[in-house]
């Protein structure tokens, strides 16, 4: 277990054991945006790069990444989706955690790609962990951010978001939601002010009430019907978890379950919330890219 005393030592960890070489003069901004398999998809840094695949949460897109994607793609050639119904992605015939993860899977196929690092916010890391129970092959590691292990560990949301996403109310305001009360909205599973790109909100805008309130239920249903921690443990391969210590969407001491994943490495924020990499986008850059500097190489298909 790695414990919050080491997160301030990264930086000089990661300058002495990396020994990949960062791109020069590479550019911040997207180099290449494109839609396959029924996903929008943005691709950051070279492509001769290790990849590396960056897996949202629900209700959100992308975009979200955004802040860390710099730093990240000077090492590696970063791939954000908008899974089905998300951000640009049109909708899905289902929303179920393996279904997406097959889109997903369909994807890395389409680029050629094997033993990617695969890393997820919140529910994205249970499409991460549906894709490499499925495809052994597409997964060299899985980096999990804010993923609560079991339904038992989700605490009671924030006052905003039980209002737009409980009936009777909900079906009512979601459609209504300004941009001012989707930044209030976001804002409330973070505890450090975060800056929130109009992109972000846009992206979000755009879900719908029918289609979240979906993709929570199957959320819900696949780590009921196993936990996380479980899964992970069957799969054998490197786990890094990352988890704010002031999460007010899941009890951050859950975060201690995923210790009995063989070898997983498990990171507490202090004063962090729900979005980490919004909140402390330099830590978990260092932390991700320590954590894929260790992990297997990756093998792309000709």
């Amino acid at each position: 277990m790695v414990t919050t005393a080491r997160v301030s030592s990264l930086r000089e960890h990661l300058s002495k054991t990396d020994s990949r070489s960062p791109v020069q003069s590479l550019r911040m901004s997207e180099y290449d945006i494109e839609h396959s398999h029924g996903m929008h998809v943005v691709h950051d840094g070279p492509r001769q790069a290790p990849p590396l695949l960056l897996i949202h949460g629900s209700g959100a897109s992308g975009a979200f990444w955004g802040p860390v994607v710099p730093a990240l793609a000077g090492h590696h050639h970063v791939i954000r989706v908008d899974l089905p119904g998300c951000g640009q992605s049109p909708p899905a015939p289902s929303y179920d955690v393996p279904a997406q993860a097959g889109q997903v899977a369909a994807l890395l196929d389409g680029l050629g790609l094997r033993h990617v690092a695969v890393a997820g916010h919140s529910s994205g890391g249970y499409v991460a962990t549906a894709l490499a129970e499925q495809r052994s092959d597409l997964v060299g590691s899985l980096a999990l951010i804010s993923s609560g292990p079991s339904p038992d560990a989700l605490l009671r949301q924030p006052f905003i978001l039980r209002l737009l996403l409980a009936p009777p109310l909900g079906p009512l305001l979601w459609p209504r939601r300004s941009d001012a009360m989707i930044r209030k909205g976001i804002s409330a599973t973070a505890v450090r002010p975060v800056d929130l790109p109009d992109d972000v909100v846009a992206d979000v805008q755009g879900i719908t009430y029918r289609m979240m309130r979906t993709v929570l239920h199957r959320n819900t249903a696949y780590i009921a019907e196993r936990s996380v921690p479980e899964r992970l443990a069957a799969l054998g391969l490197p786990v890094q978890v990352i988890f704010g210590a002031a999460d007010p969407r899941w009890e951050p001491s859950s975060a201690h379950r995923y210790d009995a994943v063989p070898d997983a490495r498990v990171v507490l924020l202090p004063g962090v919330g729900h979005l980490p990499m919004l909140e402390a986008p330099e830590t978990v850059g260092e932390l991700l890219l320590s954590f894929t500097a260790t992990g297997p190489s990756t093998i792309r298909n000709a």
